[in-house]
Protein backbone atom coordinates (compact mmCIF):
# COMPACT_ATOMS: atom_id res chain seq x y z
CA UNK A 1 0.00 0.00 0.00
CA UNK A 2 1.20 3.48 -0.76
CA UNK A 3 0.36 6.67 1.07
CA UNK A 4 -2.99 6.99 -0.69
CA UNK A 5 -4.01 3.44 0.14
CA UNK A 6 -3.72 1.99 -3.34
CA UNK A 7 -3.05 -1.70 -3.36
CA UNK A 8 -1.96 -3.43 -6.50
CA UNK A 9 -3.21 -6.82 -7.37
CA UNK A 10 -1.10 -8.01 -10.23
CA UNK A 11 -3.44 -10.63 -11.58
CA UNK A 12 -5.94 -13.32 -10.83
CA UNK A 13 -5.08 -16.70 -12.28
CA UNK A 14 -7.61 -19.07 -13.74
CA UNK A 15 -7.13 -22.30 -15.67
CA UNK A 16 -7.64 -20.43 -18.94
CA UNK A 17 -5.52 -17.32 -18.53
CA UNK A 18 -4.31 -14.53 -16.30
CA UNK A 19 -6.85 -11.78 -15.64
CA UNK A 20 -5.34 -8.33 -15.05
CA UNK A 21 -6.84 -6.67 -11.99
CA UNK A 22 -6.44 -3.63 -9.81
CA UNK A 23 -7.70 -2.67 -6.36
CA UNK A 24 -7.44 0.77 -4.79
CA UNK A 25 -9.54 3.16 -2.75
CA UNK A 26 -10.39 6.82 -2.78
CA UNK A 27 -11.82 9.00 -0.03
CA UNK A 28 -14.82 11.12 -0.98
CA UNK A 29 -16.27 14.07 0.89
CA UNK A 30 -19.74 12.85 -0.18
CA UNK A 31 -22.00 10.42 1.69
CA UNK A 32 -22.27 6.79 0.46
CA UNK A 33 -25.70 7.61 -0.99
CA UNK A 34 -24.32 10.61 -2.88
CA UNK A 35 -21.43 8.53 -4.26
CA UNK A 36 -23.91 5.86 -5.38
CA UNK A 37 -26.01 8.59 -6.97
CA UNK A 38 -23.06 9.77 -9.06
CA UNK A 39 -22.08 6.22 -10.06
CA UNK A 40 -25.66 5.36 -11.10
CA UNK A 41 -26.73 8.63 -12.70
CA UNK A 42 -27.55 7.66 -16.28
CA UNK A 43 -29.20 10.95 -17.24
CA UNK A 44 -27.68 13.12 -20.00
CA UNK A 45 -25.70 14.97 -17.28
CA UNK A 46 -23.49 11.86 -16.91
CA UNK A 47 -21.29 13.11 -19.75
CA UNK A 48 -20.77 16.38 -17.85
CA UNK A 49 -19.87 14.64 -14.57
CA UNK A 50 -17.45 12.11 -16.08
CA UNK A 51 -14.73 13.64 -18.30
CA UNK A 52 -13.92 10.20 -19.78
CA UNK A 53 -17.44 9.89 -21.27
CA UNK A 54 -18.54 11.84 -24.31
CA UNK A 55 -22.07 12.26 -25.64
CA UNK A 56 -21.32 10.36 -28.85
CA UNK A 57 -20.34 7.26 -26.88
CA UNK A 58 -23.08 7.32 -24.23
CA UNK A 59 -26.26 5.33 -24.64
CA UNK A 60 -28.66 3.88 -22.08
CA UNK A 61 -30.05 0.67 -23.59
CA UNK A 62 -32.34 -0.37 -20.72
CA UNK A 63 -32.90 0.70 -17.14
CA UNK A 64 -34.60 -0.70 -14.05
CA UNK A 65 -34.84 0.43 -10.42
CA UNK A 66 -31.45 -1.06 -9.44
CA UNK A 67 -29.78 -1.79 -12.78
CA UNK A 68 -28.92 -0.27 -16.14
CA UNK A 69 -27.44 -1.49 -19.44
CA UNK A 70 -25.28 1.23 -20.96
CA UNK A 71 -22.58 1.93 -23.48
CA UNK A 72 -20.18 4.67 -22.44
CA UNK A 73 -16.71 5.99 -23.16
CA UNK A 74 -14.97 8.00 -25.85
CA UNK A 75 -13.15 7.56 -29.19
CA UNK A 76 -10.19 5.77 -27.53
CA UNK A 77 -11.99 3.54 -25.05
CA UNK A 78 -15.60 2.49 -24.53
CA UNK A 79 -17.53 -0.33 -22.92
CA UNK A 80 -20.96 -1.91 -22.94
CA UNK A 81 -21.83 -2.77 -19.35
CA UNK A 82 -24.56 -3.77 -16.96
CA UNK A 83 -24.62 -1.76 -13.75
CA UNK A 84 -26.34 -3.26 -10.70
CA UNK A 85 -26.56 -1.51 -7.35
CA UNK A 86 -27.79 -2.25 -3.87
CA UNK A 87 -28.23 0.77 -1.60
CA UNK A 88 -28.72 -1.48 1.44
CA UNK A 89 -25.08 -2.61 1.23
CA UNK A 90 -23.63 0.50 -0.50
CA UNK A 91 -22.36 -1.48 -3.48
CA UNK A 92 -22.31 -0.93 -7.23
CA UNK A 93 -21.22 -3.78 -9.51
CA UNK A 94 -20.49 -3.31 -13.18
CA UNK A 95 -20.27 -6.26 -15.55
CA UNK A 96 -18.46 -5.22 -18.71
CA UNK A 97 -19.81 -7.25 -21.59
CA UNK A 98 -17.58 -5.71 -24.25
CA UNK A 99 -14.86 -3.10 -24.20
CA UNK A 100 -12.46 -1.52 -26.63
CA UNK A 101 -9.56 -1.97 -26.10
CA UNK A 102 -9.65 -4.02 -22.86
CA UNK A 103 -12.23 -6.78 -23.34
CA UNK A 104 -14.83 -8.00 -20.85
CA UNK A 105 -14.56 -7.94 -17.07
CA UNK A 106 -15.98 -5.66 -14.46
CA UNK A 107 -15.81 -3.08 -11.73
CA UNK A 108 -16.95 -3.16 -8.14
CA UNK A 109 -17.46 -0.10 -5.95
CA UNK A 110 -17.96 -0.60 -2.22
CA UNK A 111 -18.84 2.50 -0.21
CA UNK A 112 -18.06 2.69 3.52
CA UNK A 113 -19.10 5.72 5.58
CA UNK A 114 -16.30 7.59 7.36
CA UNK A 115 -16.23 10.61 9.68
CA UNK A 116 -15.36 12.82 6.70
CA UNK A 117 -17.51 11.23 3.97
CA UNK A 118 -17.00 7.89 2.28
CA UNK A 119 -14.21 5.45 1.56
CA UNK A 120 -14.80 3.96 -1.90
CA UNK A 121 -13.02 0.65 -2.52
CA UNK A 122 -12.68 0.06 -6.24
CA UNK A 123 -11.86 -3.21 -7.95
CA UNK A 124 -11.29 -3.64 -11.67
CA UNK A 125 -10.79 -6.95 -13.43
CA UNK A 126 -10.52 -7.72 -17.13
CA UNK A 127 -10.83 -10.97 -19.08
CA UNK A 128 -9.04 -10.21 -22.35
CA UNK A 129 -9.39 -12.67 -25.20
CA UNK A 130 -7.91 -11.00 -28.29
CA UNK A 131 -4.19 -10.32 -28.62
CA UNK A 132 -4.82 -6.56 -28.61
CA UNK A 133 -6.96 -6.70 -25.45
CA UNK A 134 -4.34 -8.90 -23.73
CA UNK A 135 -1.60 -6.40 -24.54
CA UNK A 136 -3.68 -3.39 -23.52
CA UNK A 137 -4.97 -5.05 -20.33
CA UNK A 138 -1.44 -5.75 -19.17
CA UNK A 139 -1.16 -2.07 -18.11
CA UNK A 140 -4.12 -2.29 -15.71
CA UNK A 141 -2.11 -3.32 -12.61
CA UNK A 142 -0.03 -0.14 -13.06
CA UNK A 143 -2.89 2.25 -13.85
CA UNK A 144 -4.06 3.04 -10.31
CA UNK A 145 -2.96 6.70 -10.43
CA UNK A 146 -4.74 7.24 -13.75
CA UNK A 147 -7.98 5.66 -12.53
CA UNK A 148 -7.76 7.45 -9.19
CA UNK A 149 -7.46 10.77 -11.03
CA UNK A 150 -10.50 9.95 -13.20
CA UNK A 151 -12.64 9.61 -10.04
CA UNK A 152 -11.34 12.81 -8.38
CA UNK A 153 -13.84 15.29 -9.82
CA UNK A 154 -17.02 13.19 -10.11
CA UNK A 155 -16.67 11.65 -6.62
CA UNK A 156 -15.17 14.72 -4.89
CA UNK A 157 -12.18 12.72 -3.70
CA UNK A 158 -9.63 14.08 -1.29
Amino acid sequence: MNAEGAGRQWSSRTREHIMPSLHFHVNSSMSPGEVMGVLTNFSPSRVEEWPSIDAEHFQVHERGDTWAEVTEGNDKSWERARYEWDPSVNRVSVTTRDSVPFGSGGWQFQMTPTDNGTRVDIRLERHPTSLKSKVMSSIIPFAGPVFRKSFREPLHTT
